[in-house]
């Protein structure tokens, strides 16, 4: 009927922040299944035993077999509530009929249910009453299993003074019973005192011990998984000069560490035992963590976190929680860190587990520090630190208790491997030696008899030089009592120094991280102010040359509509006297005709300008033939560069295509290839041509004209360039609007191109139009 809680006493003690899994989804799906069944089967036994306790009146021995059974099938069903008020039940009869072998398993069951659930003061209460109503019925065999789980429960603690005590009587007791099954499982608790003290060697030592008996029948699986686990734990753990007490090459260590785990994992599958396959999963997580291994590590960190929720085991669950979500953190994997270790934090809270609440907040700040949350950061930094001072102060006392355990566990120990050592011939030989000692002893009375005179006189001197010597003893004594207390308040001021400091250091960082983060968002609205100045002062620019086109536009618009306006008023007039001659009248319409043409291209240029200004130019980018648009442009304009015996070339080869609005990139050329030809004297050249470059196609208007200053190329190939610009005559006088170029540079920036002007190598100017194909 005893439990044996080396599970407790290794998995909540020497690794109170391990983590456990799920196995593979076959196994799984099995075990659905079966607990189905025996769920099942539990509720159709408790269903039973409550109708078999309605019928069954009569206060005796029966009565209590029917309630041991209905709060047993309840524990079964995790019903613990319903559980209680039976075990209180039993508890109850069993004292007022003087049963106290039912009271004692109740207090027992209810203890190992409160263990489970790491809830130290409610199991330690029930299993001290367990104890007495065992030692009442003479039970040994269960009072030493009940000093064997206190063992386990004070290590959680830890308080290894008690767990050191109570083992002893549990040893005692399995010593008088031949026992050797269950003081192995002694073996195994005081071990993991030795490793909590830090003598890994030593606690490598008592689990071998254990080993050799688990090992000795076969009947005790559970116990070979727990040491094989426990002894990976601590080469896990050891440092290199504990490995070299223990003869073992550091190199080996995580080899060895390694072996014993899976060893270990290997038992505790063959028996099922989810504590103890958990276990096994997160000690082989953290070493293929510090080994790089990363996904063997997060495989078995999930696997015991799975495994650990169903569980009632909260201390290992949060544990589990921590482990995977502080490898979240550290793989910058923030939204799965900060839910389990929220998670963990929660439970360590609830359930007043330090080291898990300051290892959860820690790496909590941690990852609000990487989202740059730097107020939540800073909260859960002040909970890990205010933490870590609980930890700090708990930790001293235990130094204390720590000193004084080595020494009166040194001493019992050597005590009690004494009494081992002491064979039944050494005691017969023994008491051989005390027979004559006995006789030498009588015959050495007579002796005392006659040196009895001398021997008070003797005495007496001594006990004045006794006195003597108490009298200087109490001296010094006094002045080391004055020391000692001198010290402790040195001690004292010094510890109140040092939290002074750590304070004032808290509160400097502090203050010199809102300094930085005010200073960085200083930094950023400066920098924010800057680039708004620099967009408005360019919109400035370009509204104040937007204003300039504007008064340029009226400038040409009032100057030059009013001089063909006014000629064909007089044409008109001319015509309506109709006193002209046929050859006058030829000459003046010639005249008026190249004047309109003038201004028809004027007002073209001019609305054309205005509509993409204003939006109402969207262009509609298509796949187009250069050879084919180019040819056309050059055909109306054929008649213009005949009269001034110009040679129009169109040198674009055939299916050369570009991406552009049709109507805009025909506006362009028109105005470039009229440019031209207004520029360029009777006899001159312009060609049209074309250059492919990666993925962009230019189109070259050259000319053999007079050509552009460097000054007026620079100007227009400036960015921001949105001048009207002066207009100047042509070669034969032409007039112009200086909107053409204007309205070239907006129209090719519609299409996302680019223009440029340049000068020839020989004579004359060109500008190439870059668009992509």
């Amino acid at each position: 009927m005893k439990c044996l809680f080396l599970g407790c006493s290794v998995t909540s003690l020497l690794l109170s922040d391990r983590r456990y899994f799920l196995l593979l989804l076959i196994v799984f799906s099995f075990k659905v299944s079966l607990a189905q069944q025996r769920y099942a089967v539990s509720q159709a036994k408790l269903d039973s035993a409550l109708r078999l306790d309605k019928k069954y009146l009569k206060r005796d021995s029966v009565k209590l077999k029917i309630l041991e059974t209905i709060y047993r099938q309840y524990l079964g069903l995790k019903k613990r509530d319903a559980a209680d008020l039976y075990i209180d039940k039993v508890i109850e009869l069993a004292h007022e009929k003087k049963l106290n072998k039912f009271s004692a398993y109740a207090f027992y069951r209810r203890a190992l249910g409160y263990h489970g659930r790491s809830n130290v003061l409610k199991a330690e209460e029930n299993y001290n009453k367990a104890l007495a109503d065992f030692s009442a019925t003479g039970n040994l065999d269960m009072v030493g299993g009940i000093y064997l789980n206190l063992g386990a429960l004070y290590s959680s603690i830890p308080d290894y003074v008690k767990s050191l005590e109570v083992n002893q009587k549990a040893i005692a007791i399995y010593e008088k019973l031949g026992n050797e099954e269950d003081m192995a499982s002694c073996y195994t608790n005081v071990s993991s005192v030795y490793q909590n003290m830090g003598d890994q060697s030593q606690a490598v030592y008592y689990l071998n011990k254990a080993l050799r008996v688990f090992q000795k029948d076969g009947d005790n699986p559970r116990g070979v998984s727990v040491v094989y686990e426990a002894i990976g734990t601590n080469y896990f753990h050891a440092s290199d000069k504990e490995l070299a007490e223990m003869n073992i090459v550091p190199a080996q260590k995580n080899k060895l560490a390694l072996d014993y785990f899976t060893k270990a994992l290997r038992v505790a599958e063959d028996i099922n035992d989810q504590g103890l396959i958990a276990t096994c999963k997160s000690d082989i997580g953290d070493l293929y963590r510090s080994l790089g291994k990363k996904e063997d590590a997060f495989k078995a960190y999930k696997q015991s976190v799975a495994i650990n929720k169903d569980r009632e085991d909260q201390q290992a669950y949060a544990s589990s929680l921590y482990a995977l979500g502080d490898f979240y953190q550290e793989e910058n994997d923030t939204n799965n860190a900060v839910k389990l270790l929220a998670e963990s934090l929660r439970i360590a809270e609830d359930n007043s587990l330090l080291d898990n609440e300051k290892l959860a907040a820690l790496s909590l700040s941690h990852v609000y520090e990487k989202l740059k949350d730097y107020n939540r950061s800073l909260i859960y930094f002040r909970q890990y630190v205010t933490v870590r001072d609980k930890i700090v102060d708990q930790d001293k006392k235990r130094e204390i208790i720590k000193r004084q355990l080595e020494l009166d566990f040194s001493v019992k120990e050597n005590d009690y491997l004494m009494r081992q050592r002491i064979s039944e011939s050494e005691l017969k030989r023994q008491k051989q030696q005390l027979e004559l000692r006995r006789q030498q002893l009588v015959l050495a009375d007579k002796e005392k008899a006659l040196d009895l005179l001398s021997f008070q006189k003797a005495k007496l001197a001594l006990d004045l030089q006794h006195l003597a010597q108490e009298n200087k003893l109490q001296k010094e004594t006094n002045q080391a009592r004055l020391a000692a207390s001198e010290k402790d308040k040195k001690i004292l001021s010094q510890n109140q120094q040092i939290k002074i400091d750590w304070k004032i250091k808290v509160f400097l960082t502090t203050a010199a991280t809102l300094i930085f983060i005010i200073a960085l968002l200083i930094y950023l609205s400066q920098r924010k102010t800057n680039r708004l100045n620099k967009i408005i002062n360019n919109q400035k620019r370009e509204l104040e040359q937007l204003s300039k086109v504007k008064d340029r536009i009226f400038s040409v618009v009032s100057h030059d509509m009013r001089t063909p306006v006014n000629s064909l008023i007089a044409f008109i007039q001319l015509l309506e006297e109709g006193d002209i001659e046929r050859e006058n009248l030829r000459r003046y319409a010639a005249t008026l005709k190249n004047t309109l043409s003038y201004t028809s291209s004027m007002m073209e240029n001019l609305l054309n300008w205005a509509a993409s200004q204003m939006q109402g130019f969207n262009p509609y980018l298509e796949q187009l033939d250069l050879h084919e648009l180019t040819t056309e442009v050059s055909n109306t304009l054929l008649a213009t560069a005949n009269d001034k015996n110009i040679s129009l070339v169109n040198a674009v080869p055939q299916h050369t295509f570009c991406k552009a609005d049709l109507n805009m990139l025909a506006l362009v050329i028109r105005n470039l290839i009229t440019n031209a030809i207004k520029f360029t004297p009777n006899g001159g050249v312009v060609e049209i041509s074309v250059q492919n470059v990666a993925r962009q196609i230019k189109l070259k208007i050259a000319d053999t004209g007079i050509g552009l200053t460097e000054e007026q190329i620079a100007h227009f190939n400036k960015p921001g360039y949105l001048s009207a610009g002066v207009s100047t005559p042509g070669t034969n006088k032409e007039k112009g609007t200086g909107l053409g170029l204007l309205l070239c540079r907006t129209f090719v920036g519609l299409m996302e191109g680019k223009v440029s002007a340049h000068l020839n190598d020989g004579v004359g100017s060109n500008f190439v139009i870059e668009l992509k194909k």
